[in-house]
Order: structure tokens, then C-alpha cells, then sequence
């Protein structure tokens, strides 16, 4: 997801300091999006940490395959003392310990993110919220004016500081209207206001009349490399869409108005968040010089429930990348963040094949493009090897995924094979011989099986066509290579929703009920081992998280129900009830 640039990181921060409340814990208005009072029950102030705890009482998945299940598990000094049956854990208790009951619930793993931006995950709370259902309300473009509408009656504190107005999660393929809203739309709304709405991808945005003016935007800018302008019908005049980097442009041109405190306050709020579905590690998945420094002034405040990896631009933000495999505060940099095109559902990833229905505009042989060129590709990949930096790199389309691995294979040949766990994140529409590359040069896929719910069947009508569509985030090629891999949300393109992630990757089920590529399924123990033992090797820290075993770090996640015994179609119902950081309850719902 693009959208984490600086630009956008201190946009939305600035929200968050016109609305302390949220972080007060209290007032209707800091609730938005969901978030309740009782999200913040155990703030900083508030957590305890315990002395030894043995939790007991409810199933334990262990993923640990020599005991996969257990009924007991000791927690001593934040780690883990012992896991079994309650009389082998009982007798291996060295002090008296608290009991917790789990009344039957199950406890797992605390879930690593695989691929998030953490930075940027308060925004679904501050901004006008136009997700479309179920999420939302945001049907047809009349909906995103009225929404926009009440979000800035209610901001008017925010409006006369900031003078913008922000939207997020608008989605093209669910409008009723079957297209973006324009600048006459938001116009409509206000002449007056710069009025920015961003895409639920990320990738996109749209902006009124008087946001082009202020970010001196007219008929004779040209595009950017890597993004478009898109024009009115029949002249040059900007239609108010901008894509890829053109929406950075202007996102930018707006946000240096917004100050260190604000961007700290949103680091704070998108962390409380992630702890609400069960992660204990969350990545900052493409940090920039702002919210790299931002990050690491939040760490040395203490501000940070969980662990936090972040992995900065490496064309933007190389000076940060300075990566270490211990975390100070709870947070390190983990490697280096690279990003080669866009997102299918908006249109803009880079592809071998033409779109199935091109956007407006655009001609029948229509594949998207790159956001940077081949030569760049090469480079930051080779300068990753070069220093021994672990790259995620930014891949939707195959023509990506195929310059990412020739990138590889070439910097390999220079450098010499060795364990960097070079990850592709999302390939999304990696091929079948694309994966045997990824096993031959040992790259490790990160998919967006998300994408099978929210826009399944968009990409079989509209993006990739039926046939194309039904391998995207292709899981289960992947398992059958023998290939571990890991799920993500890519928040907030989506909510850190674990169990939408689970229910998404066992399923495959998208809105209308349809199962798109039931090939490409995998079980539950897979999954969850995606989202927390494989996420962890991942990261390289495959020794201290991902499974209940001793010696790990006491990171858990209890749920509402077991979804190793409940049926598939009700994994999303699951509810996160308790999320544990080393012994420390970081969460407690309601």
C-alpha cells in the first residue's frame, strides 16, 4: 500500500491531535470507527504485569507440531515456563501463580503482522468513513456526500486548523455508479474546503477543485513517474482522480501543515488498535523519513503496547534503514521496503496480460504500468544484498513479480545465496511459474487472501476476468510446493481483522457467496500458521514468537471460540476476547 509516504503519515496524524479524546479513552466522538471505551481498558497506565500465570481451562493451539494442543501453559518473567496437561504444567511450577480460567475459550499465538502499515491504521477512526457495506455505509456517490458532509459539521475544530477535509474508504467496484466520484462530485460538497477521499486500496485518490488549486494542480501538470492525472473527457482539464504517485503529490502538497505531537498521538492509536484483534507484533510495512523518526521517538516515549518492526523506503528513507534483530522499546527496523507497482482492484498494477475491462479512458490493451523503473528495481535490490538487508518489496501484478525475481536471480548471481528471506509482498496474481522461481531463489510470499472477500468478484468480472481471478493469492500452489507463507490485511486498506484474514484464507468466499479458486484453500492450522508461527519466520524471529512453546515469549490471543472445531463459514465471527503482550494483558474486550 503506497499510501504510508510521509505525506500521508502526517496527514493523518494531524487528525488525531484535534481528537485527544481518543486517547483520553473517553467521549462518543473518539469512537467513530468502532472503537469502543472499553478498547483502552488497559492502557499503559493501566496494565499489570503479574507474576507467574498459568492459563488453563479452554483448548490451547499450541502450533508447535509435536503437541499441537495442550490444556495448560505457564508463563514465568514474560515467557514461557511450561505447556501440557494441567498436572505435567502444575508440577513444574517453581512459585505460587495466578490462575486464568479461559471458561472454555481458546488461546493461540499472538498473531505477527505479515504486512500493515501501523502508522496509518488511526485513520479509519479520524477520517470520514466511506467503506461500503458491510463495513460501511458508502453505496453510491450520494452516500459519500452525505457522509462527507456530517464528518465535516462534526470536524468544524478540525476544518478551521487544518482547513481539509479527509475521506477514506471509498470503493469504486461497490458504488452503485460503478466508477470514481470526480472533483464535481466533491465539489458538490464544498468549493471551499480542499476535500481529499482516498481509495479504500490506497493507491488512489480523489480531491475537489479547491485541493488541485491548493496543490497547484491544472491542465498543464503533467504526470508524475509512476502516477496519473486522470483528465476530463474531450480536454487536459484534471478530472479530480489521481492514481499512484500524482495522489502522493497532492496528498503532500496539503500535509506539512501537521506537527510532531499529532503524528505521535496516531502512532499511539494505531498500536491500541492492531492489540483489539490479537497481534502482538505489528509492522510499519513501507516507512518513510517522517514516520521513521516519528517511530522512533514513539519507542524511546514508551509508547508502544506491542512489538513494532518496520521496514523503511528504500528510495526514500535509505538513511533509516539501519536494521537490527533486537528490539529497543518494542521497536526495530527490520530491513528495507521497496514498491514496484499498484493494486489490482484500482486498476493500477503493473500486469502481462490487459485488464478484462480497462478503465475509462484507457485502450483494450491496457496492463497498468510500473511506479518505478527497471533500472531502480535493480538497483535497491541489489543494494538490499549488498548491505545484507532483509527487502520486502510491494509486487501485485505478474510483469512486478517478473522484474522482482529477474531483480533477484540477478542479485543473487553477484552476492552469493545465503538466508535473506527477500519477501514478495501480496503477489497477487503470481503465476504457477513465477512460484517455482519463488521456491528456486528462496523468496518468501506474503499474499492478501483478503482480497478474495472484499474484491473476489470484482476481479472475475471486471479486473482479471474469470478465469485469471479464481488463482489470486494462490495459498495453496504455494503450500503444495512445500512453500511457507504468511496472510495479511495490508491495514488500512482492510482492519488488522485476524479472523477476516483466517476466514478468508480457509474460504475463500467472496460478498456474494461465491468460493473463488477453491484450489487455492488451505486448512485451518495452515492458516493461523501463516498469521503467526510462519509471519514470525518471516521476520527472523521464528525463535521468540509464532507458537505456544517453552522459552518463547508469552504473546497470546484468546478467542471467543476454536477455530480448529467451528465450521469455516463462521471463522470471521470469531471474536478476539483478550490479547496478551509477554504476560501483560495489552487488551480486554468489553
Amino acid at each position: 500500500m503506497c499510501i504510508a509516504c510521509a505525506m500521508g503519515n502526517a496527514i493523518f496524524g494531524g487528525f488525531e491531535v484535534s481528537r485527544r479524546t481518543l486517547m483520553r479513552g473517553a467521549g462518543a466522538a473518539a469512537f467513530t470507527a468502532g472503537i469502543s471505551p472499553g478498547d483502552f481498558l488497559c492502557s499503559d497506565a493501566g496494565a499489570q504485569t503479574f507474576g507467574d500465570v498459568l492459563y488453563t481451562g479452554g483448548p490451547i493451539i499450541t502450533l508447535d507440531d509435536r503437541r499441537p494442543v495442550a490444556e495448560a501453559v505457564l508463563v514465568h518473567g514474560g515467557r514461557i515456563a511450561a505447556v501440557g496437561t494441567r498436572a505435567e504444567v502444575e508440577a513444574q511450577k517453581q512459585r505460587p501463580a495466578r490462575i486464568v480460567d479461559l471458561k472454555g475459550r481458546t488461546l493461540v499465538p499472538g498473531f505477527v503482522d505479515p504486512h500493515g502499515h501501523m502508522v496509518m491504521v488511526g485513520l479509519q477512526a479520524l477520517a470520514a468513513d466511506l467503506l461500503p457495506p458491510p463495513d460501511g455505509k458508502g453505496k453510491d456517490i450520494a452516500a459519500i456526500q452525505r457522509l462527507l458532509k456530517a464528518w465535516i459539521r462534526k470536524n468544524t475544530g478540525v476544518i478551521a486548523k487544518y482547513k481539509l477535509a479527509l475521506g477514506f474508504g471509498y470503493d469504486d467496484s461497490q458504488l452503485k455508479e460503478q466508477r470514481h466520484p470526480t472533483r464535481d462530485d466533491l465539489d458538490a460538497v464544498s468549493k471551499d474546503i480542499p476535500i481529499i477521499i482516498v481509495h479504500q486500496s490506497g493507491h488512489i485518490g480523489v480531491v475537489n477543485s479547491k485541493a488541485l488549486e491548493a496543490a497547484n494542480i491544472s491542465a498543464a501538470t503533467q504526470d508524475p513517474e509512476g502516477g496519473v492525472f486522470r483528465r476530463r473527457d474531450g480536454n487536459s482539464e484534471p478530472n479530480g482522480v489521481c492514481e499512484e504517485y500524482a495522489f502522493f503529490h497532492v496528498l503532500g502538497a496539503l500535509a506539512a501543515r501537521f506537527d510532531e505531537a499529532a503524528f505521535l498521538a496516531m502512532i499511539k492509536a494505531g498500536a491500541r488498535f492492531y492489540t483489539r484483534f490479537g497481534y502482538t507484533t505489528a509492522q510499519e510495512g513501507r516507512a518513510t523519513k517522517a514516520s521513521a523518526a516519528m517511530l522512533e521517538k514513539a519507542a524511546a516515549a514508551n509508547m508502544l503496547p506491542i512489538d513494532v518492526v518496520s521496514y523503511p523506503d528504500i528510495l526514500d528513507a535509505v538513511e533509516f534503514i539501519k536494521p537490527s534483530p533486537q528490539y529497543k522499546n518494542r521497536y526495530r527496523v527490520g530491513g528495507a521496503k521497496l514498491t514496484i507497482d499498484g493494486t489490482p482492484q484500482g486498476k493500477t498494477a503493473w500486469l502481462t496480460k490487459p485488464y478484462f475491462v480497462p478503465p475509462p479512458g484507457s485502450d483494450a490493451d491496457y496492463r497498468g504500468y510500473p511506479a518505478v523503473t527497471a533500472e531502480r528495481i535493480t538497483a535497491a535490490v541489489d543494494l538490499a544484498f549488498a548491505n545484507g538487508w532483509q527487502i520486502l518489496t510491494h509486487a501485485n501484478g505478474d510483469a512486478a513479480i517478473d522484474a522482482l525475481l529477474a531483480a533477484i536471480r540477478q542479485a543473487t548471481e553477484k552476492h552469493g545465496k545465503r538466508d535473506r528471506r527477500a519477501v514478495m509482498v501480496h503477489g497477487q496474481t503470481c503465476r504457477e511459474d513465477q512460484l517455482d522461481i519463488v521456491k528456486e531463489l528462496d523468496v518468501f510470499p506474503s499474499f492478501f487472501p483478503m482480497h478474495t472477500f472484499y474484491w473476489g468478484d470484482w476481479h472475475r468480472a471486471s479486473v482479471l476476468g474469470p478465469e485469471r481471478a479464481e488463482n489470486i493469492s494462490p495459498c495453496g500452489s504455494a503450500l503444495r510446493r512445500g512453500l511457507k507463507f504468511t496472510s495479511h490485511h495490508d491495514a488500512p486498506v482492510a482492519n488488522p481483522d485476524s479472523m477476516r484474514v483466517l476466514s478468508a484464507t480457509v474460504t475463500r468466499t467472496t460478498r456474494s457467496g461465491y468460493v473463488l479458486g477453491p484450489d487455492q484453500r488451505v486448512n485451518v492450522d495452515a492458516a493461523l500458521k501463516a498469521m503467526s508461527l510462519w509471519s514470525a519466520y518471516q521476520h527472523f524471529e521464528e525463535a521468540d514468537k509464532g507458537s505456544v512453546e517453552v522459552g518463547k515469549l508469552a504473546d497470546f490471543a484468546i478467542l471467543s471460540d476454536n477455530p480448529l472445531t467451528i465450521a469455516p463459514e463462521k471463522l470471521a465471527a470469531i471474536k478476539v476476547v483478550e490479547t496478551v503482550k509477554e504476560g501483560t494483558t495489552v487488551y480486554k474486550r468489553a
